[in-house]
């Protein structure tokens, strides 16, 4: 009996890679995954993607790939990195003959260096592998893992008071970290996957709304918000960086991007994502 082509998965060791192995290989598929460790479960290769080292190899015989890989948070020019990464990537995908290259991006405009990378990433991709890229685009993800999860998390807990600027009234549309990594595993699935998935949980709400809702779940009050106008992005992204454990390097970018509202413009397909958690049930199994 001839073995199932595998599956890789770029980006397994990050926090929506690491669940989705887990869930894929639930479902009987055979994984292969790429680090420059060599780490993570199934069939381990050792490659970088920013380099192009060991990519040929990696995607030999797979006809579906996983694109999870963004060096936000690295240092230097992340947005220069990704670029060369994804070109890296896509070209030996389309010399591998891969049939799906499936990437996780994000919603919202292209007003912050941070979402602007993360669609120039996908129009790299598309630019090399046409109809054979699906291009997922998620809201902020409520899951352990998530940098923006965690910045609100670490706020709710440890700031009675705070002095905010404009973006606490933006409006997101949360997602739960089980819904999005199962909707990836489900476009693996599909004979007919679309050209974009939008990913969003059931609600929409602003940021001041979540801090509102989240605080009694974390046995917390909700914070006291004073929203100033002039608390520029720099400001706020340093005083974030003071009252949570995330890295600078991580914060400034996802600061600059929540001007930008993240919302669902376009409705998945039948069979994807078609019950996401409420906000309050995302945040409960991003506790447990």
């Amino acid at each position: 009996m001839r073995e199932p082509d595998p599956i890789l998965i770029t980006g397994a060791t990050g926090y929506v890679g690491g669940r989705l192995v887990e869930i894929l290989q639930a479902r009987g598929h055979a994984i292969r995954t790429l680090s420059r460790r060599g780490a993570g479960a199934g069939d381990a290769r050792t490659g970088d993607v920013l380099s192009g080292q060991g990519l040929p190899e990696a995607l030999a015989g797979v006809k579906t790939a996983y694109y999870l890989v963004h060096s936000m948070g690295s240092g230097g020019d992340f947005a220069a990195k990704d670029r060369q990464a994804a070109v890296n990537f896509a070209e030996a995908a389309a010399g591998a003959d891969v049939e799906r290259v499936i990437y996780l991006g994000g919603l919202g405009s292209e007003d912050s260096e941070h979402l602007r990378s993360r669609h120039e990433v996908a129009q790299l991709l598309r630019a090399r592998l046409a109809d054979r890229l699906v291009y997922v685009r998620a809201a902020m993800i409520i899951g352990p893992g998530s940098a923006s999860y965690d910045i609100l998390e670490h706020l709710v807990k440890r700031l009675p008071v705070m002095i905010v600027p404009r973006w606490l009234d933006t409006k997101t549309q949360p997602i739960a970290l089980s819904d999005v990594v199962r909707a990836l595993a489900d476009v693996a699935e599909r004979e007919h996957a679309p050209d974009e998935l939008q990913l969003g949980g059931s609600e929409v709400l602003t940021y001041r709304e979540m801090m509102r809702r989240a605080a009694p779940l974390m046995g917390r009050r909700p914070p006291l918000v004073i929203r100033v106008p002039v608390l520029t992005p720099r400001l706020s992204s340093y005083w974030v960086a003071l009252v949570t454990p995330v890295s600078y390097g991580l914060i400034k970018p996802l600061v600059d991007g929540l001007g930008a509202e993240m919302i669902v413009e376009r409705d998945p397909p039948a069979g994807l994502n078609d019950q996401p958690l409420g906000f309050e049930e995302a945040v409960k199994a991003a506790l447990g």
